[in-house]
């Protein structure tokens, strides 16, 4: 994302900020961030909001203590004034509203960030950023790959065959390099993928690589382990092809941060700021 676009979507949030009197807490409004967020209908925003609620409510966390409806009045007429129905939205609430949006958004995509930190500083919102990539390349890569070894099973390949023709992509990609040899250059742990040590990049190039052979073992009926393991080879070297063009060398980045620590900080950050960002229960009503 754009650094420009994200200090603009970064002023926007917190200048629609409120803080509970007497308190640390902060909250938004839902019509204020329905046009933040590019909705202009509020019947839609309003079904993003439900969904919301619904999460909230899975996940165990009281919902009034996050979504608080409440009356504004606005403004209709030179001097008319008018009640309309608004909601009061914590931290939480507006981080789960953002994980229930359309992230093709990119106000949407930079809220789930921006909601699920407690901190302003520009800086640690564009790594959050950074990790949220590499958090969605890495599940994208998973979803490919077990849409791969569903496609070769029916394909008359064994679970041993699957390993055999991922990591001979694995050795095309990293231009000769085995899946083992990349797993001790960048110190992976025994028993830990390879994808999960690996930078944004790398994850998506053999995202990419996976997600043509898919294609192509379908399009083109491809059956054995022969086969496609030659496709395999093939989709890894035209991507790493593609790589080197751009001057990548994908056996030569270094490591990136293991992705399991960096999701289980992030739960717990999550954690927190449910704890931190719940509105008292005797408040009715904010101004």
């Amino acid at each position: 994302m754009d650094k420009q676009l994200i200090t603009t979507l970064q002023k926007k949030f917190n200048e629609l900020s409120n803080t509970l009197e007497d308190s640390i807490i902060e909250y938004w409004y839902a019509r204020d961030l329905q046009k933040v967020l590019g909705y202009n209908s509020w019947d839609k925003f309003q079904n993003v909001i439900q969904k919301a609620k619904i999460s909230c409510e899975n996940s165990g966390v009281e919902v009034e203590d996050h979504f608080r409806q409440v009356g504004k009045m606005v403004q209709i007429g030179s001097e008319a004034l008018r009640e309309i129905e608004d909601i009061i939205l914590t931290r939480y609430a507006c981080y789960l509203i953002a994980q229930n949006g359309d992230s093709k958004k990119e106000p949407i995509a930079f809220a789930q960030t921006y909601f699920a930190m407690q901190t302003r500083k520009q800086e640690l919102i564009e790594q959050r950023l950074e990790l949220e990539d590499r958090l969605q390349a890495r599940a994208k890569l998973r979803e490919s790959e077990t849409e791969l070894s569903k496609n070769i099973y029916e394909r008359g390949v064994d679970d041993r065959g699957f390993g055999r023709i991922r990591s001979k992509g694995d050795t095309a990609l990293f231009g000769g390099n085995t899946t083992q040899n990349m797993k001790d250059k960048l110190e992976v742990p025994a028993g830990r993928p390879l994808a999960d040590f690996l930078p944004t990049i790398t994850i998506a190039a053999k995202n990419l690589a996976t997600e043509i052979t898919n294609h192509n073992v379908k399009q083109n009926n491809l059956y054995g382990e022969m086969s496609i393991t030659n496709e395999h080879i093939q989709n890894n070297e035209n991507v790493r092809e593609l790589l080197n063009q751009s001057g990548i060398k994908p056996e030569e980045l270094p490591p990136a941060h293991d992705l399991k620590k960096l999701e289980r900080k992030v739960k717990s950050n999550e954690k927190k700021m449910i704890q931190q960002s719940a509105l008292p229960k005797n408040k009715k009503s904010m101004s």
